[in-house]
């Protein structure tokens, strides 16, 4: 499979400049994404990384961490340049109650969703070239009354974005999904033909323009155990998916399948294709996870902007011990760096 990258600069959208501008979101403060931030620091960058989190609580997770941090409050004004080793630009969001490590506090829901707001904005209105998020918890923000079921869905939201597609990458799987957040009792339902042609259009786009893959193939895997069995299994195939991939195909697409999932991941299937679609979250992404658990990339196709994040949770257990894997972060960051260029040397081809 084609690889996702390597690391380079970018102009942005306004002009030319050879750093990129990256907003760096800490997500839930009481789990591993200011330990995350931190650790990303020790290193300079290639990029103007700004943390977007309350200074207060990197400034106590660095105490807590033994790890010098030096925080700059972030000025868009001033001349970019690589942030340098142990520093952060912070644009601040402060929490609403105390954070306690590992301990999740509802009241603080509202600045997760507050820093995940200020990152999109700024995207959108051409202040970052790209996002780059931690990990929240889905669940103690639907405690706190707000309705929230991934970053996916919300920054879709946010963006007034038709369909996003979430897709997960290593150095050779990428894995789409058509569905992403739901229970298994709902997903054949939400497997339509506009909703299957729709994701497979924006993902053949996406690998086209944002990892420049000229004429991408792209495996489907099947909804049901092998893949349907001609009708025996369910007939979700013959009558949703198939009609739709022919279609596609017609259209000029490269498309294989719909392929027994249990099969579309051997080393064979996946010999010349650049990503596999998977009908939903658990088909796929068990897969992916084993492939490349802690260097792996979240990357939400489908947006006006470019948006990459880790491959795990909030990792409560690990957050304020010194533990947590930083792996993951820096690959979203390098991607969201090489996917920055990509574009903004699309832009400049445009523009000639």
């Amino acid at each position: 499979m084609s690889n996702t990258g390597s690391t380079a600069s970018n102009p942005d959208r306004r002009g030319a400049h050879s750093v990129p501008r990256l907003a760096l979101t800490a997500g839930d403060p009481a789990g591993i994404g200011p330990d995350l931030l931190i650790a990303m620091a020790r290193k300079p960058g290639q990029a103007q990384r700004v943390a977007i989190a309350d200074p207060s609580v990197l400034a106590a997770r660095s105490r807590q961490l033994g790890e010098p941090l030096h925080l700059v409050y972030f000025d868009p004004n001033r001349p970019r340049q690589a942030t340098p080793a142990h520093t952060l630009e912070i644009l601040p969001i402060p929490v609403a109650a105390p954070v306690v490590p590992g301990s999740l506090e509802p009241a603080n829901a509202e600045h997760v969703l507050a820093l995940l707001a200020t990152a999109a904005d700024g995207c959108l209105d051409g202040t970052f070239e790209a996002m780059v998020t931690g990990p929240v918890h889905k669940g103690v923000i639907n405690r706190a009354g707000l309705a929230f079921s991934g970053h996916t869905e919300w920054l879709a939201e946010r963006a007034e974005a038709l369909m996003p597609v979430m897709m997960l990458a290593t150095e050779h799987l990428r894995v789409a999904l058509v569905t992403t957040h739901l229970s298994l009792r709902a997903v054949p339902d939400a497997i339509t033909v506009e909703r299957l042609e729709t994701v497979t259009r924006v993902l053949h786009h996406d690998l086209r323009r944002d990892f420049g893959i000229e004429d991408p193939v792209i495996s489907v895997c099947g909804l049901n155990p092998h893949a349907g069995e001609d009708g025996v299994l369910g007939r979700e195939e013959i009558e949703i998916i198939t009609p739709t991939l022919d279609r596609l195909r017609d259209a000029g697409m490269r498309l294989r399948g719909p392929l027994p999932a249990d099969t579309a991941f051997t080393p064979r299937a996946l010999e010349e294709v650049d990503a596999v679609l998977a009908m939903y979250h658990d088909q796929g992404l068990p897969v992916l996870k084993h492939a490349g658990f802690g260097s792996a990339i979240n990357v939400t196709l489908g947006l006006p902007f470019i948006r990459t994040s880790v491959d795990h949770g909030t990792a409560l257990d690990l957050a304020g011990t010194g533990r947590a894997e930083v792996g993951s972060f820096l690959a979203a960051e390098r991607l969201a760096e090489t996917l920055a260029a990509r574009a903004a040397a699309c832009r400049s081809f445009l523009r000639a």
